[in-house]
């Protein structure tokens, strides 16, 4: 027998076997259905449309310009989020104040040429910090914003990793044929052997290591003692302690009882200018 079932929009036949000793092929045909129509679930309606396959040419302030034009017929417009690094451009978000004006801009404007590429509209996955502040408390925008931040950190640091493994790779597959063409012959026995060519040592730069409950803070003014750095990170949550390396000028750590205190220290504490020469100071995660 052959049912017809509709799962999220996806048609799926099954063929049911007669005898219960043979059900199996049917819980593995809805499983393998299942896991295709999930696999394809669009974000839920918000109150944010995600823009993609715009021009990447245009500035900043003239995209923004030409979305709120288009866009502000369809609802109000809370903000619209456009950034210049290399892996954002081409790509914007546009909140609205409710989701109806969302679903009105999507189902109109969807393959819609702007600067001459047609547009790609869908929902945003997560709910933008504008629309957070908006409709909720102010405890629940910084956790809101902390738990972005931490996932966006997190994004950085695998991608760093992945690169420097690329990279390391690369260098050691470089190295290897080099040992092997400037080697006599005879002394290729040895060719397997791990090389100890500090290239090879590919590290994550400091920036794009995941995040934690400890800071390492670089270029601290030498009149800053325990109390004055304290002054400025005890302010966060969960802030544990300062410390300082003996005979190591520049530099402290400090600790907080969770990852979301150090997040929120980091974010607002990076590149502050401290002391008489108002030297700016490294805020990263410690290296694990």
């Amino acid at each position: 027998m052959r049912e017809l079932t509709n799962y999220h929009n996806h048609l799926c036949f099954f063929t049911i076997p007669k005898a219960s000793t043979q059900t199996s092929p049917y819980i593995s045909a809805f499983a393998d259905c299942r896991f295709s129509a999930m696999a394809n679930i669009s974000p839920p309606p918000s109150a944010t449309v995600y823009v993609r396959n715009l021009e990447e040419h245009i500035k900043v302030d003239q995209l923004k310009e030409a979305l709120t034009e288009l866009f502000s017929e369809y609802g109000e417009i809370i903000d619209i989020v456009a950034k210049t690094n290399l892996k954002a451009k081409g790509q914007a978000f546009v909140v609205f104040d409710t989701v109806e004006s969302a679903q009105k801009a999507i189902d109109e404007v969807q393959g819609f040429e702007l600067f001459e590429k047609p547009m790609q509209l869908a929902f945003a996955k997560t709910r933008s910090d504008a629309t957070v502040k908006r409709t909720g408390d102010e405890e629940e925008y910084e956790s809101h914003k902390r738990k972005r931040l931490a996932e966006k950190d997190k994004k950085k640091s695998a991608e760093a990793a992945e690169e420097a493994k690329k990279l390391k790779i690369a260098v050691a597959a470089a190295g290897n044929a080099a040992d092997m063409t400037s080697r006599p012959i005879k002394a290729t026995r040895g060719a397997g052997l791990r090389s100890s060519n500090a290239a090879t040592s590919v590290v994550v730069p400091d920036e794009y290591l995941p995040p934690n409950k400890i800071l390492f803070v670089q270029n601290v003014p030498d009149e800053y003692d325990i109390d004055a750095l304290t002054s400025i990170f005890g302010r966060f949550e969960g802030f544990r302690e300062v410390r300082l390396v003996p005979g190591r000028r520049g530099i402290a750590f400090v600790e907080y009882e969770a990852e979301a205190g150090a997040i929120s220290a980091k974010e607002n504490t990076a590149g502050v200018a401290l002391g008489e020469a108002g030297q700016a100071i490294k805020v990263t995660y410690q290296r694990q």
